[in-house]
């Protein structure tokens, strides 16, 4: 894979974004990678990030960008049979677990993807 260096006529390739809401798609969402045409987005939601709130720590904010950004990689959700994951499909457990970075399952998967 090889991520282009930004300039006058190259696109970013990844960019976060702030959202804001507790409603219809975004209930019990904490972020979201959104491929785009030209520069994807890694979405996080502050209505439940943001300081004071459900998950309002850097340790949380952390995580969901790690979660996040291992889909803009290419991974998907992780099943819990497979050990223990990053990519994992509810937050909650990635939380309870205390999974701060990659696991060495999700290094493995990522050498069987990447190399």
């Amino acid at each position: 894979m090889k991520i282009v260096a930004d300039g006058a006529t190259a696109y970013a390739d990844l960019e976060f974004r702030d959202v804001s809401s507790v409603s219809g798609q975004w209930r019990d969402v904490y972020g979201k990678w959104s491929p785009q045409h030209g520069t994807d987005h890694l979405l996080m939601n502050r209505a439940y990030l943001d300081n004071g709130k459900r998950r309002g720590t850097d340790e949380h904010r952390r995580r969901v960008a790690a979660h996040e950004l291992g889909h803009a990689l290419g991974f998907c959700h992780k099943s819990y049979d497979e050990g223990r994951s990053l990519l994992w499909a509810d937050y909650g457990q990635i939380a309870e677990q205390k999974l701060n970075g990659p696991t060495a399952k999700d290094i493995e998967a990522y050498h069987a993807l990447r190399g």
